[in-house]
């Protein structure tokens, strides 16, 4: 379903505030909850792949996949990188990310953890040839850290900066589960990602009329922040129409029927209707669900088409905060904006998570059906290359 306005109001609640307002402002009692959380769906998934995958947990080595006890062990890594081996801790955005780190506690068994874990200096590929751990002792280290992690925790000063590193180790695994959903979608995998029920009535297509106004495009205040999000700054966006809601597949269809667009990912004709692979179950397309699996190139194409145009990520913004009945929620939006630094931009310690990836690519706004309520926040910059079509993404128009 859509998330209501009322569930969506961005820095200034009006309302009261959604779970990703509570999680980007959480104290220490409400991390630990959600960090256990957290666990929880990351070894619930593993357990998935396990199952699926035996004992080898082997998949192929493409751009969109990763090994999943890789995945696991990274998660853990990521945890202690920054908080249990983090001599700077407590200096939140202020520490260094090259101070010299306690060995980890691998490394009583003669494994470099850091060799093995890191991705900002393992290459994708290579990740295929390590010698990893075997799943039990993963699945142990990974215990051993988050019980170091809610012990630290306990003594984190009580403000932003105290509980910045836990904060991101959270919304690090959350992105990590959400990524898990794609690939178990991949490979046909049920890793117990909830299916949406079939709607049997039309959803109608209204269009919200949105005014001109002076926009204020990144965030700003206490809490939480991504550092692409930071750089507040105000925008001026004219007047425009946009979708009430995502656009489904009774209105992206019709293009690929009239032979002017390829048959989208996990889709195949059935008789005289369609039919969609849902982690590896095929069944009855419910034309009334939002078009998923489309890439930026796909949504483009399918504007140009319909006569409408893709969002900017301003528009967007101002959309999602301000008119009523705007829903989000069920796929990532591409934008027409690409993914760029806002002005000041200063990379936080964990510099890999934005910079390296302003090449050109497109900002996703909104959120899937995989992403944990507590990442679903209306300033959230997703960012993918053009070309994927295996994330849970679709596109909403605007009158062109």
């Amino acid at each position: 379903m859509g998330v209501s306005r009322s569930a969506i109001v961005g820095d200034a609640p009006s309302g009261g505030w959604s779970a990703a307002d509570m999680a980007r402002h959480a104290d220490r009692a409400t991390l630990a909850s959600a960090l256990l959380d957290a666990r929880e769906r990351t070894l619930r998934q593993f357990a998935a792949f396990e199952t699926a995958l035996g004992p080898g947990l082997r998949v192929p080595c493409t751009p969109e996949l990763n090994l999943p006890l890789w995945e696991l062990g990274h998660i853990g890594w990521f945890a202690d990188w920054w908080i249990a081996r983090n001599p700077q801790l407590g200096r939140g955005l202020q520490a260094d990310p090259l101070v010299a780190r306690s060995p980890a506690r691998q490394a009583a068994r003669g494994v470099d953890a850091d060799a093995l874990y890191d991705s900002s200096a393992i290459a994708h590929d290579h990740r295929w040839q390590l010698d990893l751990p075997d799943a039990e002792t993963t699945r142990n280290d990974l215990s051993v850290s988050l019980d170091q992690t809610l012990a630290l925790l306990r003594d984190a000063k009580e403000e932003d900066t105290g509980l910045y590193f836990f904060r991101l180790a959270l919304f690090h695994e959350d992105m990590h589960a959400e990524a898990a959903a794609y690939m178990a979608q991949a490979l046909g995998i049920d890793a117990g990602h909830p299916l949406s029920p079939v709607r049997t009535e039309p959803v109608d297509v209204p269009t919200v009329h949105v005014p001109a106004t002076r926009w204020k495009l990144g965030w700003s205040g206490p809490g939480f922040a991504f550092d692409n999000e930071l750089g507040a700054h105000t925008v001026d966006v004219e007047a425009f129409e946009i979708d009430a809601s995502a656009v489904t597949w009774v209105r992206y269809l019709p293009m690929v029927d009239a032979g002017l667009a390829g048959v989208p990912r996990y889709l195949r004709r059935a008789g005289d209707g369609w039919e969609v692979q849902r982690f590896g179950n095929w069944q009855t397309l419910d034309l009334q669900a939002p078009a998923c699996h489309l890439s930026a190139h796909e949504a483009q194409a399918w504007c140009r088409w319909a006569g409408r145009r893709l969002p900017t990520e301003a528009e967007w913004e101002v959309a999602a905060h301000t008119a009523p009945g705007f829903a989000w929620g069920e796929v990532w939006e591409w934008t027409a904006s690409i993914f760029e630094p806002f002005p000041g931009f200063t990379p936080h310690p964990y510099r890999d998570y934005s910079q390296p990836w302003f090449d050109g690519r497109p900002v996703l706004k909104g959120a899937s059906s995989a992403t944990h309520p507590r990442m679903r926040h209306p300033r959230y910059r997703n960012y993918f290359p053009a070309a994927r079509n295996d994330i849970f993404a679709g596109l909403r128009s605007v009158r062109a």
